[in-house]
């Protein structure tokens, strides 16, 4: 099992100091998302004019980027996320991820099996323009998404090995009450990367971020049933 930070936690540091951190911590490779406090990295020179030496200190360094995070949402605003998709598509190629994050977002006015079917048709558009330049396109379990009985429907009509799940271990168990167990034996087969955090439950009932290993997600056995 690989481990790589986001940028989203580091949103002051520049590329040098994410790479040196990197490697002093001990990580695997960075997930972009994001970079000092922009979203939109595919506007940006260190991935556009500079995106040769951007790569470069990454290689030099030793660290992959395994996956781009995109604030595409396939559901809510499909136009809108297969362009975005477009746009860091190259990005994933410069940099040999083979992953890209989208959300599912709100479901508007639709039904839930209407938006099951739609989501699953801008998935497949979206895998299919990614696979172009070597990623696969992961639906992350968030928003209106938690639910790993509505993710393996829109898996199972998608069809695409180029697109996947990305487990963030919060969403299903807070929002849904779902154990890593059913999690995993929904959509194991389609999980390619997950979001580790941590939270604990307030005295309102919610749930609040906090460091890994204060909290009361069940992280271990997250880790045991992708073990398994």
């Amino acid at each position: 099992m690989k481990l790589a930070f986001t940028t989203l936690g580091c949103t002051g540091w520049d590329l040098d100091t994410i790479i040196a951190r990197a490697v002093e911590y001990g990580y695997d490779g960075v997930d972009f998302r994001g970079y000092r406090g922009e979203l939109k990295i595919y506007e940006l020179p260190e991935f556009t004019a500079d995106l040769e030496a951007t790569v470069a200190k990454f290689d030099d360094a030793g660290l992959d980027v395994p996956c781009l995070s995109t604030s595409a949402r396939v559901c809510a605003d499909p136009a809108g996320a297969i362009e975005e998709v477009r746009r860091y598509a190259p990005l994933c190629e410069a940099f040999g991820a083979t992953m890209m994050r989208v959300f599912g977002g709100p479901l508007g006015e639709m039904s839930r099996e209407q938006a099951i079917d739609a989501t699953a048709d801008t998935l497949r558009a979206a895998g299919a323009i990614a696979a172009d330049y070597g990623a696969a396109v992961l639906l992350e379990t968030h928003d209106a998404w938690p639910d790993g009985r509505h993710l393996k429907a829109v898996m199972e009509r998608a069809g695409s090995d180029a697109v996947g799940v990305l487990w963030d271990v919060m969403h299903p168990f807070n929002a849904v009450g779902e154990t890593p167990a059913a999690t995993t034996a929904l959509l194991g087969r389609w999980i390619r990367y997950t979001h580790f955090k941590d939270a604990r439950r307030g005295g309102d009932g919610k749930l609040y971020l906090c460091p890994i290993g204060e909290g009361d997600l069940p992280l271990a056995d997250c880790v045991a049933q992708l073990r398994a």
